[in-house]
């Protein structure tokens, strides 16, 4: 993962002062690009331990087209808990609690608690809005993954292998318990000699926390895709926007930039799986993943 390390210097040493939504600051840098090949490992990075099970169950939760932090929370994963949660202080006239005091935390726990206990609570205050499982599988009525699947089987020439979670007429409905989609649009792309590639436009980028996620999450979807339509593994090409390293992530990143790259892993998927939409989590295996230990670092809500 030499090109995501290239990038985080990139950015700490050029990235310029911006004010941003949560109010914590970032060094940031307009339009870059990262590219991997698909066929030399799966690319998670090596330089510090990544949550690989948040990743496959998010994923799960956006291809099942789910908006609802139920299911993430029943399978012990936290990645999503703050912004429905904040959601929540806000409407409970609680959102003057300093995030992350002993208050605060404590609270959290109890809201995810009540979220997993309760399925009334769950309904209520779990919902994110029609975020990206929403837009990827009830696009104003049209399912996009099932679309973009038949077509890549039965057109694998066209240029229009787009999904687009950025839907404008549900931006401000998506914002009001959680956040606009960041990673906005994707493309796929069919070689000559059947391999699959995938390019993923992403506005906005917290390099430190969030790309880490992205590149895993969408490097795993393209294998599947690729697995379910025949196919072998081309490049997973990342687009940026606005890239950015919070002002808070600045220690974690001289940390991480102190480290050197080992080989990458492999992905085992089970190939019995012939639909994409029959992936469970058990489908998956990582193997010969070594790496440095976890780099823990707030997130910015």
């Amino acid at each position: 993962m030499k090109a995501y390390l290239d990038l985080l210097k990139d950015v700490y040493d050029n990235g310029v002062g911006k004010n941003d939504r949560t109010g914590t600051g970032t060094r940031s840098v307009f339009g870059r690009q990262l590219r991997c090949d698909l066929s030399e490992g799966f690319p998670l990075l090596t330089t510090k331990k990544v949550f690989l099970r948040g990743i496959i169950h998010e994923l799960l939760w956006f291809v099942r087209g789910d908006t609802n932090i139920k299911y993430l929370v029943d399978n012990k994963v936290g990645i999503w808990n703050e912004w429905p949660f904040q959601n929540y202080l806000n409407k409970n006239g609680l959102d003057d609690l300093e995030k992350h005091s002993c208050e605060w935390e404590e609270r959290l726990d109890e809201f995810v608690i009540n979220i997993g206990k309760d399925a009334e609570f769950a309904k209520t205050w779990g919902e994110l809005g029609p975020v990206y499982g929403k837009q990827w599988r009830n696009f104003s009525g049209i399912d996009q993954l099932e679309w973009v699947v038949n077509e890549i089987k039965t057109n694998p020439t066209s240029r229009r292998l787009i999904v687009s979670a950025w839907n404008p007429a549900e931006i401000e409905e998506m914002a009001k318990a959680g956040l606009p989609p960041c990673h906005t649009l994707f493309q796929f792309y069919v070689s000559h000699d059947n391999k699959l590639s995938c390019q993923l436009y992403q506005r906005s980028a917290d390099l430190f926390l969030g790309v880490p996620f992205n590149i895993a999450s969408y490097a795993l979807l393209t294998m599947m895709v690729a697995q379910t339509c025949d196919l072998e593994l081309g490049d997973f090409v990342h687009a940026f926007g606005d890239v950015h390293i919070y002002s808070n992530h600045e220690e974690q990143v001289l940390e991480q930039l102190s480290r050197s790259p080992k080989p990458l892993p492999t992905m085992r998927i089970n190939p019995e799986v012939k639909s994409l939409f029959d992936f469970k989590f058990e489908d998956f295996e990582l193997v010969d993943y070594v790496s440095d230990p976890a780099i823990k670092a707030p997130v910015a809500v």
